[in-house]
């Protein structure tokens, strides 16, 4: 699975769809379609990837001789720099911008060193440069693992701050290990419920016998309902009822209380290796820059509203009714560009 700028459950919050296997492949495909076409358009990916990178030297870029550019190659840092065959320490050698990245395009040699750039028996690939490439590294703890994983399990059990915190499209770091949420599956908490639930939307707080398992964000399921908690006081879970689409219903106390804990991931993501992890290891969620985020939100619910009408989609009524033009997402678009893009190099003369 490639890397999505946002979450199945950001677009589905935002577009209130209701839990159905048919809602979740249409969201699941235009977060794929659409977080390419903001690849395209800003001419570069932003997740960081672990990875070995080769460059031609002497390369066609008319650069200075102690500067190599790395074009659409953005790297975060870097654990080795070979050029020639001959290793360049990192004492000598900077990454630029200095006072900007990272992420940073291009390496310049320190010319206060011995070090230089060199070529091999020909200038094909001769330089090497092993690191972390991509636009940003910004992370977010959220919780930790609720197991012990072997190196090729794919169902993980999570605590509640995780639960709360990620949904299927968020890339997480155990350790030096990357993992993709690709799905989501309920887990019974050992809980119940305290007391009686009335079928009404004002029933807003369900009783359990230890409210500090749970999160504010995260999702219950009791019975067939579907509660996201807004506030959590003592043993008391404020709820909303009836989420996610689900029927708002009647619930007795000892029900089984449910969430969505168990993550299925896909592991040795973004280059890494699948290792063992120890229960209660710290997790890490990999956040997209705010704006490309909003935007591919923005481009994912467009994309499903105009197939569930067609392509066809108006305002207006009469001799007022008008194509959807989507302004807010062109302005969005270009804000994106701006601010992400990545710009042709330019020079005087």
């Amino acid at each position: 699975m490639a890397t999505w700028y946002c979450t199945r459950e950001h677009v589905k919050t935002a577009l209130d769809y209701k839990e159905t296997s048919r809602s979740d492949w249409q969201i699941d495909r235009a977060i794929e379609a659409v977080s390419r076409d903001v690849e395209s358009l800003c001419h570069r990916t932003f997740a960081p990837v672990q990875a070995t990178r080769y460059f031609d030297w002497p390369n066609a870029q008319r650069a200075r001789s102690w500067r190599l550019w790395l074009n659409q190659h953005d790297v975060i840092s870097l654990d080795s720099l070979t050029s020639g065959g001959v290793t360049i320490p990192a004492a000598d050698y900077f990454l630029e911008p200095v006072n900007d990245g990272p992420p940073y395009n291009r390496i310049e040699v320190d010319l206060a060193s011995a070090a230089a750039w060199s070529g091999g028996d020909t200038h094909q690939q001769s330089i090497v440069a092993t690191g972390l490439w991509g636009y940003s590294n910004d992370e977010t703890a959220v919780g930790a693992l609720g197991e012990a994983l072997d190196a090729s399990e794919t169902a993980v059990d999570v605590d509640a701050a995780t639960s709360a915190a990620v949904g299927v499209g968020s890339v997480l770091r155990v350790g030096e290990e990357r993992m993709t949420v690709v799905g989501r599956a309920q887990l019974d908490t050992g809980q119940t419920l305290a007391v009686d639930l009335a079928v009404q939307m004002s029933a807003a707080t369900v009783a359990v016998q230890d409210g500090a398992q749970f999160a504010v964000g995260e999702v219950l399921l009791i019975d067939g309902e579907r509660m996201l908690i807004v506030d959590i006081a003592g043993n008391n879970l404020v709820v909303k009822r009836g989420w996610d689409g689900s029927v708002l219903a009647a619930h007795t106390a000892g029900a089984a209380v449910y969430t969505p804990r168990t993550l299925t991931v896909q592991r040795a993501a973004l280059g890494t290796t699948a290792t063992a992890h120890l229960t209660a290891t710290a997790l890490h969620r990999w956040d997209p820059p705010g704006p490309v985020r909003d935007l591919t939100e923005a481009l994912a619910m467009n994309s499903v509203l105009q197939k569930s009408s067609g392509y066809a989609r108006t305002t207006g009524s009469g001799e007022g009714e008008r194509e959807s033009s989507g302004r807010g997402i062109r302005d969005l678009r270009t804000q994106v560009y701006n601010s992400h893009g990545r710009k042709a190099r330019t020079r005087a003369v």
